[in-house]
């Protein structure tokens, strides 16, 4: 379902945000991002088959919602197919913009093809805060930005790269690395603030190693469908 007017002008940015069974806090995520709407910004929410209320809960908050396969990759491909802006954004549904977001992606953009936010977990775990600042030391380091830190890019070079691969896990690494052929990204120092579900949840030590011990492997050429099994049996 889309509520975009053809009539109106087109967009400045498409935030595309994938979402699967948040019924529990997609409306308090989207609307945070409801004065961004009046500023020709275009929220894009792409459903992987929610089985709560999910997709009626977001629809009278973005201007296109639509369902899609299964997987992250698939969702947020098909949601930059039905985006009418030259900036893309892919935000994850548990993660908050900062304040002059939209103003500093677009700075970024005009001297680079794409870039990502640093991140701030935010949960029960007094590791949390430690977590956050080894992420954007690596990324700053490698590169290499994951979903969490709520990646943009240009449109074109979104397409020159082909979109995210379809692949189960990794996909956003993946997608670092091809564009970092085309440019190295922008890493902006405001952060966004992201969910600490997964490291309250399973711990914060285990799940960093954890998640090491996947990227490793993906480094060494372990197919993504292999690793994504391994991720769900060590939940």
């Amino acid at each position: 379902m889309s509520l975009v007017n053809p009539g109106a002008e087109p967009p400045t940015l498409s935030i595309v945000i994938p979402m699967l069974n948040e019924a529990m806090g997609i409306e308090t995520a989207l609307a945070l991002l409801q004065p961004l709407r009046e500023t020709r910004v275009e929220i894009i929410v792409v459903d992987g088959g929610s089985t709560d209320h999910s997709v009626a809960l977001a629809t009278p908050l973005a201007d296109t919602v639509v369902v899609s396969d299964t997987g992250r990759a698939r969702q947020m491909n098909l949601g930059a197919e039905r985006a009418h802006s030259p900036a893309l954004l892919f935000l994850h549904a548990d993660t908050q913009l900062p304040e002059g977001a939209v103003e500093q992606i677009s700075q970024a953009l005009s001297t680079h093809c794409w870039g990502r936010f640093d991140i701030q977990l935010e949960g029960h775990s007094r590791w949390l805060p430690v977590v956050s600042t080894l992420m954007n030391l690596r990324s700053r380091l490698s590169g290499i930005a994951t979903g969490d830190q709520g990646m943009f890019l240009r449109r074109e070079a979104f397409d020159a790269v082909g979109g995210f691969p379809d692949q189960p896990l990794m996909e956003d690494i993946a997608l670092s690395k091809r564009l970092k052929a085309l440019s190295p990204p922008a890493c902006l120092g405001i952060k966004v603030v992201s969910s600490g579900r997964r490291w309250d949840k399973f711990g914060a030590w285990k799940t960093i190693r954890l998640m090491w011990r996947l990227r490793y492997r993906y480094w060494r050429g372990v197919s993504a469908t292999q690793l994504a099994k391994e991720y769900r049996n060590a939940r």
